[in-house]
């Protein structure tokens, strides 16, 4: 399916309930393309979320994918394609602005730099929505779960995991952080996000159980019942009255502890991204960058890792290749 051709928002993202369980479902179905979410599909999820958040029919809400992996982010090729076009159709497609009578923030402004992370921030556009969900959600991963799926685990209530799940985010590599930085050293705690940040790699789903950012790891093959045990459980529960009181008690903690205040921050830490000098050869943002193809630098850029801070399943099952030719007992 070439660029022009995306699927639309209705295809890779599926919704259903349950009225009797009052359980409900959103499934990211574009296992092609890793779950890889467009711009269409991520303001039709934040629909999705906010209909779900008013249904008397829905108390809990499982969020999964179809294939191999949760998903692996936002849709590159889409953005690249677009920023290859004009940084303002960019913008203005992530926006959902086709007014074209609205005259967008000159470049180079803080206006204009710090736009996208403060749209992220808007639970519109489908970045932290789950954040202010105020029913049970419950993110199910497995393989990849990088990027914009990253966030929707950082912000769900529980994460059962497969314990093939990968968690982290390319962005770290190419820019240096991501809207939901605040949300994931609180989830993670700040010395392994640090880690995260600092080296890049991403970790696996026992790193992540063990701190405290996952709930459950199971095999692949027990996943689907992990989850529908404890979705049966929450929906089992309080009466759904009480459950909206209990996330009003956790929102309000969150924004205690400067949840909110991190999108802002990551909005202004955007702002100064064209600041950011490399010191040599660094993979850098820019328009060379998308020209190129921002996914194949990104790619290339992972193969300069270590083997077990690659990015990349292919890139990291080369590590356990070396290791056999090494160790032929193995």
């Amino acid at each position: 399916m070439s660029e022009e051709e995306l699927p639309s928002p209705e295809e890779i993202v599926h919704y259903d309930k349950d009225p009797d369980s009052r359980i409900a479902t959103i499934t990211f179905n574009r296992p092609d393309r890793l779950n890889a979410t467009t711009i269409g599909a991520r303001l039709r999820y934040a629909q999705l979320l906010h209909k779900a958040n008013v249904d008397d029919d829905v108390k809990v809400l499982v969020i999964r994918g179809v294939g191999d992996d949760f998903g692996s982010g936002a849709d590159l090729p889409e953005v690249a394609g677009l920023q290859a076009e004009s940084p303002e159709v960019a913008i203005r497609a992530e926006l959902g602005i086709e007014d074209e009578d609205v005259a967008m923030p000159p470049r180079g402004s803080y206006r204009s730099s710090s736009l996208l992370a403060q749209w992220y921030s808007d639970a519109r556009s489908g970045c932290r929505t789950l954040a202010d969900f105020k029913k049970i959600s419950i993110v199910e991963t497995k393989g990849y779960c990088y990027g914009w799926h990253f966030y929707q685990a950082a912000d769900a209530d529980l994460v059962i995991a497969s314990d093939d799940t990968l968690f982290g985010h390319p962005a770290f590599r190419y820019a240096g952080w991501g809207p939901r930085m605040w949300a994931w050293a609180m989830t993670m705690g700040l010395r392994k996000f640090e880690e995260m940040v600092f080296t890049g790699r991403p970790f696996s789903a026992q790193e992540m159980y063990e701190c405290g950012f996952v709930n459950s790891v199971v095999p692949l093959a027990e996943l689907r019942g992990e989850v529908n045990k404890y979705a049966t459980a929450c929906s089992r529960s309080r009466p759904t009255d009480a459950v909206v009181m209990q996330k009003s008690f956790f929102q309000m903690m969150k924004q205690f502890q400067g949840e909110y205040m991190g999108s802002l921050l990551t909005a202004f830490l955007e702002s100064m991204g064209s600041r950011v000098r490399p010191d040599g050869a660094d993979l850098m943002l820019n328009d060379d960058t998308y020209g190129a193809g921002l996914n194949n630098a990104v790619k290339a850029n992972d193969d300069l890792f270590p083997p077990e801070c690659r990015l990349s399943k292919s890139g990291r099952r080369r590590l356990a290749e070396e290791a056999d030719r090494d160790d032929p007992s193995r």
